[in-house]
């Protein structure tokens, strides 16, 4: 694994990502993905936004599981494809998970508002499957999930994780 280090990230619009933090991990198995979603649980607080982004079958929705599990929430975190979001509330006093997968949605944040995520912002740890180019403006701070898998035909397990955190919420980002 490298260590963290201060980086001139790019947004998915191209345009240089002021004050990111960025941390580069290597994952071998899904039960890895998980743990490592209870490890960022761990410094996770209301009102931060987590933008997942990686191909269909890289792990997102497994990594949200472990954030679940970490976060103490209630209910079974799956993937809400069909139903674009879910509210996990928490179960032990801390924040509630809402859990979006933009995968369908075109639109930028006008689309999204509909989901009232801004409203939920505050209280809650939102995280965003595919939200790159969607939700950017909900909030200057945010920790990006960069998944990267083998494609093909393969049965690898292994991935490469990037977290970039972009905003002063995430100046002390360190591997977890």
């Amino acid at each position: 694994m490298e260590a963290p280090h201060t980086d001139t990230a790019t947004e998915p619009d191209g345009a240089a990502a002021p004050d990111t933090v960025t941390v580069d991990l290597a994952v071998e198995s899904p039960e890895q993905m998980q743990e490592l979603g209870r490890r960022i649980a761990a410094v996770l607080r209301p009102g931060d936004l987590v933008m997942l982004s990686g191909e269909l079958g890289a792990g997102k929705t497994t990594l949200t599981r472990g954030l679940g599990e970490g976060l103490g929430v209630r209910g079974a975190v799956t993937s809400p494809t069909f139903v674009i979001a879910r509210v996990h509330p928490s179960l032990t006093g801390g924040p509630a998970l809402v859990h979006v997968d933009a995968y369908r949605l075109g639109g930028g944040l006008d689309e999204m508002e509909d989901l009232d995520l801004d409203v939920s912002l505050p209280d809650s740890v939102v995280v965003v499957e595919w939200g790159d180019g969607k939700v950017e403006e909900l909030s200057q701070d945010r920790l990006r999930v960069v998944i990267e898998r083998a494609v093909g035909d393969t049965d690898d397990e292994r991935r490469a994780v990037t977290l970039i955190g972009t905003g002063a919420r995430w100046a002390g980002l360190r591997e977890v």
